[in-house]
C-alpha cells in the first residue's frame, strides 16, 4: 500500500503508482490494469475523486515529468538486487530508496549540493584506511564464467570444502588464471558484501548535436578487502552483451577514489541541454 509523511513530504510508492501519476499528468484515465493502484492513491488522499493531484506531490511530479538527469543505482547483496535512484528536475531533486522484498520505494526531496553524499549513502560507501603512497595497482582478470563457477561452488559446499571446490571450479572455467591472482580472486568472491553500479543519463550534446549521454560505474564491495572497480565488462552493459566467455577485470581501489569516480559521473552544467 502507498503511504506518505506530510511532515517531510516523503512518499512510499511502487512503480505502478508512478504510472498512475504519469497518466493523470497527461490528462488520461489510467488503464484498467492500474485501477486498483488509482484507488489506493485516492484512499490516502494523494489523488482526488476526479483525478486531481494533491499539492504535496508538486516537487515529486515536477521532477519526474521533466527530468534533467536520471540516476539509477542497483545494489546486489544477500537478498538480490535492490534498486535506488535520483531524479534531478528543473526545480527539485528527488531521491528514492528501495528495500529488499518490498514493492514500494521511498521518495524524498534532497538538496542539490548533497547529491554525491546521497549516492555514496545508497552504496554504503565509508572511509577506509588511507592507501599507501606509490602502492602498486592490483588488477585481476578472468572470465564471467569463472565468477559464476566460484559462486556456485562457494554456495553449494560446506565452509571446510568450499575453498578447494571453488579453486577447482574456477580452474576448470579459466585455466589461464594462476596464483597469486587465483587465490586473490577466490578471497574477493568469498568476502563479497555486495556489487553495485551507478548509471547516470541525461539529454546532452556531442559534437554539437543533441544526444542521450550515459556514464556508469561498477564496484565490488569486498568488506575487509576493500573496494574493487569492475573495469570489464565495461558499463553500461546492454542486454545479451555479456556471456560466460566475457572478460571480467577488477582493479583494487579505495573509498576516496570511488568517491571521485562517483563525482565524475555527474554532468557539468555545460554538458546539459540549455532549453533557453
Amino acid at each position: 500500500m502507498p503511504s506518505y509523511d506530510s511532515s517531510r513530504a516523503r512518499f512510499r510508492l511502487a512503480d505502478r503508482h508512478i504510472a498512475v501519476f504519469a497518466h493523470l499528468l497527461d490528462g488520461e484515465t489510467p488503464p484498467e490494469e492500474l485501477w486498483d493502484s488509482l484507488v489506493e492513491l485516492q484512499r490516502i488522499g494523494l489523488v482526488g475523486e476526479e483525478g486531481e493531484l494533491a499539492p504535496l506531490l508538486r516537487d515529486l511530479l515536477g521532477a519526474l515529468a521533466d527530468p534533467m538527469v536520471m540516476i539509477q543505482v542497483e545494489v546486489t547483496g544477500e537478498h538480490g538486487p535492490v534498486n535506488h535512484g535520483v531524479v534531478v528536475g528543473q526545480e527539485a531533486v528527488i531521491s528514492h530508496d528501495g528495500w529488499p522484498g518490498e514493492e514500494e520505494s521511498e521518495y524524498v526531496s534532497i538538496e542539490p549540493n548533497t547529491l554525491v553524499w546521497e549516492l555514496a549513502r545508497k552504496v554504503n560507501l565509508h572511509r577506509d584506511e588511507k592507501p599507501e603512497e606509490d602502492a602498486p595497482d592490483v588488477r585481476i582478470e578472468t572470465t564471467m564464467g569463472a565468477l559464476d563457477a566460484a559462486f556456485v561452488a562457494l554456495g553449494e559446499a560446506s565452509a571446510d570444502e568450499s575453498r578447494d571446490l571453488a579453486r577447482k571450479a574456477v580452474g576448470e572455467a579459466d585455466s589461464t588464471l594462476k596464483d597469486p591472482e587465483l587465490g586473490q580472486f577466490l578471497d574477493l568472491v568469498a568476502a563479497l558484501n555486495a556489487t553495485w553500479r551507478i548509471t547516470v543519463a541525461w539529454d546532452g550534446k556531442h559534437e554539437g548535436e543533441r544526444t542521450a549521454m550515459i556514464r556508469a560505474l561498477a564496484v565490488w564491495d569486498c568488506g575487509p578487502l576493500g573496494h574493487w572497480i569492475r573495469e570489464q565488462p565495461e558499463e553500461p552493459i546492454m542486454p545479451g552483451q555479456v556471456g560466460p566467455d566475457s572478460v571480467l577485470a577488477v582493479v583494487r581501489s579505495n573509498s576516496a577514489e570511488v568517491w571521485k569516480k562517483i563525482t565524475d559521473l555527474l554532468p557539468d552544467r555545460e554538458e546539459l541541454i540549455d532549453e533557453d
